[in-house]
């Protein structure tokens, strides 16, 4: 399961679409990246769910642009 913590967390830091959906609704991202294989537990679902979700932007924010996958989608707006 730390493989997929580990992949999971990459894909928060930098694919900005993904990361802004599970700003906007967590459980539902996080059941959606299960049904894509991921295996997450209990524990790892409510440490993910219950952490600052804005962190995920200031770790993005350090990330080379290069290794980013930015969003093309108009309208994205940053969750308040």
């Amino acid at each position: 399961m730390q493989r997929s913590i580990e992949i999971l967390i990459g894909r928060l830091i930098t694919d900005e679409e993904f990361r802004r959906s599970f700003q906007r609704d967590p459980h539902a991202t996080l059941g959606a990246a299960q049904e894509w294989g991921l295996e997450l537990s209990s524990g790892e679902i409510r440490a993910l769910t219950s952490a600052d979700r804005s962190m995920w932007d200031r770790f993005a924010d350090e990330v080379d642009a290069r290794l980013q996958k930015a969003s093309l989608k108009l309208g994205t707006e940053p969750p308040t």
